[in-house]
């Protein structure tokens, strides 16, 4: 059985709901059992990729609230509360009990719940003597969203230039990686697997992979552990592997344009929590939902545009086809008369007619709705010449440069702002060597079209700084790459190596191809520096990159520190269906980002840095 995080978290969700209770045969909870759930607004965004309102009433739920509106008291239903783990929630809870708003109370906490929130909790209920109405609290570890089968964000915003910032201490640092770890752990929890943990040596990566090597040391050490119960899975016989990256490894997947489907609507349509408005045929504005029960966007999601625009006209000419037949069966187009004799044949036929209508329906339902948004996208397409962008810069990351004159066009022609920067630091990232005129160019062709440059700037000063130490010797390179990171919170370190090999021919991601090495866990020259860390292996042998790995792996999970992309999700999803046997693998990351989100974190660095010119941040965007 392959490793399906989203089913695994809506069970979880659908025992809570059952007050923790074992479900019935059906996957339903106790629907006999009226109750109400409260939430707070981070766990409402855990619950809305999985659980739909209709869903709701099947595990009966007949209302639910967010924590923070006001409340009326509601007498003998059963509340459950699904929040996070902090004070304010903790209070809200306090007081809730203490008016005695509802019977019984039973929470459950998206984290594991600090010891002195829980000590506030029984304090502010005894104080109150309203303690006898809190019936259950519970530990979920389900502080995570699933948007796919094989998809997973932890929802922490401005990671990357958490990380990055020049003025970050220590101990913001380590906040960040305890709550990117605490994340980590949810999902490994629920997933009730121990993974091998691989990772590149240095920055927040070697950090989040250690740190949450130890805690699920810690953890094991326990006697009713998480992952106890995981003996009968599937995956016990041979763990799946966790590959954790930072940001940096491969910058540019998080900059440059797309032109396949998912990420292009993604990208230029801002799909949030798989779901989208965009303006409808009749004017006022359409909401669609695009996940796993939309057949259309499974199948097709990874294919390049113009295919997409194909595989709608196609289905729309099936579906016309179809209605044609029934119509014909039934006697129905003009012309046909209806044969008495076979009086019973026909009734077949309308019968079949009948049952197909709601197929016929639904099918309708989804070619309209892809039509409406390719539609759309087909019109910033056009308005923007996002297609030359795309093809500039995958010939830029291709070549290791551009011509200038090509380069000089593109800047000053369609496009927005933000396409033009993205296009810029593509530029930057692509180039094996920055030829300073030709940067001078850029910059005063990105002044020219009002575009805030820090973020530019910000990219070519480290670029320059690791250009600087790709070129010395190895002895000194440390010195330099601990001066980097001391200056500038984390080096590019991917940029270092000559872009040339972030894309080979068949644009195959530097991070697929490594994630492809780690999986067959072969002696191979670009991984073995790579740390190895085993949370069920002595204490003495982690850290270190040995060969006791047992490859090659069926299943693993990818996660990117500093954001992630459907760019990513889609070539590592390729690269599994492509893979004989089938192999599995989830991705993951600390907030999924488009393109402009991504730059908009590296304008503020630049900006931190005192980089950049003086227009405001905001007119990038435009």
């Amino acid at each position: 059985m392959a490793l399906n995080l989203r089913q695994k978290q809506t069970e979880c969700i659908i025992r809570m709901l059952n007050l923790n209770q074992p479900v019935n045969p059906t996957g339903t909870a106790n629907e006999e059992v009226y109750k109400m759930l409260i939430y707070d607004k981070f766990c409402q965004n855990i619950l809305s990729p999985l659980i739909h309102v209709k869903d709701l009433r099947k595990h009966g739920v007949t209302l639910y609230f967010l924590i923070d509106k006001d409340r009326k008291p509601v007498n003998d239903v059963p509340a459950v509360y699904f929040v996070q783990p902090n004070q304010s929630n903790i209070q809200r809870i306090v007081a809730d009990a203490s008016r005695s708003l509802y019977d019984n109370f039973y929470l459950n906490f998206s984290s594991s719940i600090p010891r002195p929130l829980l000590e506030d909790l029984a304090s502010g209920t005894l104080n109150s003597d309203s303690i006898h109405r809190i019936s259950k609290v519970h530990d979920q570890y389900l502080e995570f969203v699933t948007l796919e089968d094989n998809l997973f964000s932890l929802s922490q915003k401005s990671t990357y230039l958490q990380l990055n910032d020049p003025s970050a201490g220590d101990r913001e640092i380590e906040d960040i990686i305890e709550r990117v770890v605490s994340g980590l752990f949810c999902v490994l929890a629920t997933l009730a697997v121990v993974p091998i943990i691989r990772c590149p040596r240095g920055g927040p990566a070697e950090m989040v992979a250690s740190a949450l090597d130890q805690k699920l040391r810690d953890h094991l050490l326990s006697k009713n552990n998480l992952f106890s119960e995981g003996g009968s899975f599937a995956s016990s016989f041979q763990r799946p592997i966790l590959c954790i990256f930072d940001r940096n490894f491969e910058l540019s997947a998080a900059i440059q344009h797309d032109f396949r489907y998912r990420p292009l609507v993604h990208d230029i349509l801002g799909l949030k929590l798989n779901r989208l408005s965009v303006p409808g045929e009749k004017g006022g504005m359409k909401s669609y939902e695009l996940d796993s029960s939309d057949p259309f966007w499974t199948a097709n999601g990874s294919l390049e545009f113009p295919e997409v625009a194909v595989e709608i006209e196609t289905q729309l000419n099936t579906y016309k086809k179809d209605v044609d037949e029934v119509n014909r069966r039934t006697g129905g187009n003009a012309g046909a008369e209806f044969d008495g004799t076979d009086l019973i044949g026909n009734t077949k036929h309308l019968m079949n007619a009948v049952n197909s209508l709601p197929e016929l329906t639904e099918r309708k339902q989804v070619i309209d709705k892809h039509t409406n948004i390719a539609t759309v996208l087909l019109g910033q397409i056009k308005e923007r010449s996002l297609d030359a962008f795309v093809k500039k810069e995958n010939d830029m990351m291709d070549r290791g440069g551009i011509d200038r004159n090509e380069l000089l066009a593109v800047l000053k022609g369609k496009g927005t702002k933000m396409d033009k920067l993205r296009f810029a630091i593509t530029y930057i990232i692509s180039s094996e060597t920055i030829i300073p005129a030709e940067a001078e160019a850029v910059e005063a062709a990105l002044i020219e079209s009002e575009v805030d440059t820090s973020a530019f700037q910000y990219v070519k000063k480290i670029k320059s700084l690791n250009v600087s130490l790709a070129s010395a010797n190895s002895a000194g390179r440390n010195n330099i790459v601990d001066w980097a990171e001391k200056l500038y919170g984390q080096s590019i370190s991917a940029v270092t190596a000559g872009v040339k090999n972030l894309l080979s021919s068949d644009r195959q991601l530097a991070l697929t191809r490594t994630v492809e090495a780690l999986m067959e866990g072969k002696p191979n020259p670009e991984i073995d520096s790579y740390l190895v860390f085993d949370p069920r292996a002595p204490k003495s042998s982690s850290g270190s990159s040995s060969s006791h790995l047992k490859g090659p792996f069926k299943e693993a999970i990818v996660f990117m520190i500093g954001g992630g992309n459907y760019v990513e999700y889609g070539s590592l999803q390729d690269l599994a269906q492509h893979q004989q046997p089938v192999k599995h693998v989830i991705y993951g990351t600390t907030e999924i980002l488009t393109g402009m989100e991504f730059v908009e974190q590296l304008s503020q660095l630049g900006h931190k840095m005192g980089l950049g010119n003086s227009v405001a941040t905001s007119s990038a965007t435009h």
